[in-house]
C-alpha cells in the first residue's frame, strides 16, 4: 500500500476534533477507500491547554500555525481557522506555494480569494478542496462540480444557513418572535453571540457565490450578491405566510440568464415545494440541470460530524490523487458574466405594513400600488399591535420588482407607516 497521506491541522475547535474523531472511528474504512492511510501529524491551535475531549499526546503541537505551510513532514495542511483574511489567508497562500495541497471549511475565504487560490494551485499542480465550505456534510460541491459536469445548469437555490432556518421554523411551529427564538438559539449554540453574519444573509451570501460559480461556470462574485437577511421577520409574517398556504425561508438563488443573478432574501415557500419541508437546522440545495431534471440534495448543515464527514471526504479525493481545478474548470475558463439588470426580475410579492390605525391609511397604500403599475391580488388588515398599529398585508400578482420598488418609492416618509415595509418574493414550484 502507499505510503500514509500526512496531514496537519490548524485549528481545534468543534470541526478541528471531530476531525480527530472521525479518522480514528473509521480508520479502516478510510484507509481502504483512500488506498492508503490518512494521519494527521501536527495540529495548531491559539490554546494548547483547552480541553477538545479527543487524545492530541500523538499530534507535534506547533505554536506558528502559519507555519505549516512550510512543514517538512506534511502533504495537505486542512484549515479550520476561519475568517477571509489573516492567518487562514497567509496560511493557504504558503501552503500552496510550497506545492501541498490544501484543504478548508473556510466559506468567507473561499468566497473572497477563491480565484486566487485557485489559480494558485493550478499552477502548483495541487489541490485545493473545501467541499465543507458549503452545507456542510451534505456533497453539494463535489454534486455540482463532479456528478452534474455535464449539464447546463440553469438555476441554484436553497437554505444556506441552519441558524436562520431554525429561527423561522421555530418562529412557525411555537408562534414566538424573532428576538426571543434567536435569543434560544444563542443559549443553545445555533447562533453566535454576534449573529449578524447569518440573520443578516452575508453567511448564505458566501455560500451562495461559491455554488453560483460551479453551477454556471463564472467567476466568483460575492460583491454582487444582493442580500436580505431577516432580522425583520415577525410573528405575524410567520401567520399571513401560514393563512396563503407558505412558509418562510431564507433562500439563496442564482441564476445566469441575462447576467448573473444572485440574491439571498426571505421568501415565501408554497407548501407543495420542497425548501418548504425543511426544518430546523438543515439545509438544502436546488439545481436544475438541462439534461438531469431538478436535483434535490437535504442534510445537516453544520456542526462536528457533518462538516469534519466532509473535511475528511476531501483528505480522501486526495490520497487518492484526485487534484482537478478547485472550480470544475481552470480559472482562465470561468466566464466573467454581467450583472443582471436590478429591478427587471418578475415574481409574485409579499409586502407587509406596519401603519397607524387609521381611516384612509389603506387607500393611500393601494393608490401607490395603482399609480406603480402594481396588480394586487389578495390584502388582508390583521388586528392591532401593542403601540396601537394594525399589521397590512399584500400580495401581489406577478410584476417587476422595479414596480415594486416604485410603490414604495411612493410611500416612503408617510406619516401612515409605522415601520420600514417587508418586502419578500413568492417562490413557484
Amino acid at each position: 500500500m502507499a505510503k500514509a497521506l500526512r496531514v496537519a491541522l490548524a485549528g481545534l475547535g468543534t470541526v478541528g476534533a471531530g476531525v480527530i474523531k472521525l479518522i480514528d472511528a473509521n480508520r479502516d474504512l478510510i484507509e481502504r477507500r483512500a488506498g492508503r492511510s490518512i494521519e494527521i501529524v501536527a495540529i495548531s491551535a491559539r490554546d494548547r491547554n483547552r480541553d477538545r475531549g479527543v487524545d492530541l499526546s500523538g499530534f507535534e503541537w506547533v505554536d506558528d500555525t502559519t507555519s505549516l505551510a512550510s512543514h517538512p513532514d506534511i502533504d495537505v495542511v486542512v484549515e479550520l481557522i476561519g475568517g477571509s483574511d489573516g492567518p487562514a489567508l497567509v496560511l493557504a497562500r504558503n501552503t500552496i506555494a510550497s506545492g501541498r495541497a490544501f484543504v478548508t471549511a473556510n466559506k468567507a475565504m473561499i468566497a473572497h480569494h477563491g480565484l486566487e487560490l485557485a489559480g494558485l494551485a493550478e499552477g502548483k499542480g495541487v489541490a485545493l478542496k473545501y467541499e465543507a465550505a458549503v452545507a456542510g456534510g451534505i456533497p453539494v460541491i463535489k454534486g455540482l462540480r463532479e456528478g452534474a459536469a455535464a449539464n447546463e445548469i440553469s438555476g441554484v437555490f436553497g437554505i444556506l444557513n441552519g441558524t436562520c432556518n431554525y429561527i423561522l421554523s421555530t418562529m412557525e411551529s411555537e408562534g414566538r418572535d424573532f428576538a426571543e427564538v434567536l435569543a434560544e438559539a444563542q443559549a443553545l449554540g445555533y447562533a453566535e453571540a454576534d449573529p449578524s453574519f447569518d440573520i443578516d444573509g452575508v453567511d448564505a451570501a458566501h455560500k451562495l457565490s461559491i455554488l453560483a460559480s460551479l453551477a454556471f461556470g463564472t467567476a466568483i462574485d460575492f460583491e454582487g450578491v444582493d442580500i436580505r437577511g431577516i432580522r425583520h421577520v415577525i410573528a405575524a409574517d410567520i401567520v399571513e405566510a401560514e393563512s396563503l398556504g407558505h412558509r418562510i425561508r431564507l433562500v439563496g438563488m442564482a441564476s445566469a440568464g441575462n447576467g448573473l443573478l444572485q440574491r439571498v432574501q426571505p421568501c415565501l415557500v408554497p407548501l407543495a415545494h420542497p425548501l418548504a419541508h425543511v426544518t430546523g437546522s438543515l439545509n438544502a440545495v436546488v439545481a436544475e440541470g438541462n439534461f438531469v431534471g431538478r436535483l434535490f440534495l437535504q442534510g445537516r448543515g453544520a456542526g462536528e460530524g457533518p462538516t469534519a464527514s466532509a473535511v475528511v471526504a476531501d483528505l480522501i479525493d486526495i490520497a487518492r490523487g484526485e487534484t482537478g481545478p478547485a472550480f470544475a474548470m481552470s480559472v482562465a475558463s470561468l466566464a466573467r458574466t454581467d450583472r443582471a439588470p436590478a429591478g427587471e426580475s418578475m415574481a409574485r410579492t409579499y409586502l407587509r405594513f406596519i401603519v397607524a390605525d387609521r381611516p384612509g391609511v389603506l387607500a393611500e397604500i393601494t393608490a401607490a400600488m395603482r399609480d406603480a403599475d402594481v396588480s394586487i391580488e389578495s390584502l388582508s388588515q390583521r388586528g392591532v399591535t401593542a403601540e396601537g398599529a394594525a399589521v397590512v398585508a399584500i400580495v401581489t400578482h406577478e410584476c417587476r420588482e422595479a414596480n415594486v420598488v416604485k410603490a414604495l418609492g411612493l410611500l416612503e416618509g408617510s406619516s401612515s407607516l409605522q415601520a420600514a415595509p417587508m418586502v419578500m418574493p413568492i417562490l413557484e414550484v
